[in-house]
């Protein structure tokens, strides 16, 4: 097997991950309690990174990847007490995130983007998000988390129930045709 052949079945893979785990966001049963419902849910608020790019709370990061869309990419610092739930991590960031009408834990837009009337081009043509069903398998937002000291990696639940704490980091990456197909290092 050539080394193109294994990277389009690694990124085919990590596609499919990234869809499962959407997914695996709509399943949570509806008698879990919320991270608000949690007597121990911690504060958070945005705060600026210092000049050395350090995070004391949680790393946010948004990049549009292959859009390469300014609209979307940021990375700020949010403050922290103790874990977290993701989504309250991007609200005190100003992200806005949209779901979808089928799945709404499933990230379609991130600050707006991609638009709805924005061709993404991929390899088999141009593909426009609508936000009415799951994201396309070659074009969608990824969450990935990053312990304060490892790798990255996807996460293993929607932003509604993934749950970040002080010195990781949260990265939303957008993803057409396998690229990129982990945030940079």
């Amino acid at each position: 097997m050539t080394l193109t052949k294994i990277r389009t079945a690694a990124a085919g893979s990590l596609a499919a991950a990234g869809l499962l785990i959407a997914l695996a966001g709509c399943s949570t049963p509806a008698n879990q309690p919320s991270a608000s419902d949690s007597p121990a849910s911690a504060s958070a608020s945005a705060s600026s990174s210092s000049s050395s790019g350090e995070c004391a709370g949680v790393k946010v990061i948004v990049d549009s990847g292959a859009l390469k869309q300014a609209a979307a990419s940021t990375s700020t610092c949010v403050s922290v007490d103790g874990p977290t739930v993701a989504s309250k991590v991007l609200d005190e960031a100003k992200i806005k995130t949209e779901g979808t009408t089928q799945y709404p834990d499933a990230v379609c837009r991130v600050n707006g983007v991609p638009a709805a009337d924005f061709d993404v081009k991929h390899k088999d043509g141009t593909y426009r998000e609508e936000c009415k069903g799951m994201p396309a398998a070659s074009a969608y937002w990824s969450i990935w988390i990053k312990p304060e000291s490892g790798n990255w990696e996807y996460a293993q639940e929607a932003l509604s129930t993934q749950k970040v704490k002080p010195g990781e980091s949260l990265e939303l990456l957008f993803t057409v045709d396998g690229e990129p197909a982990a945030p940079a290092a």
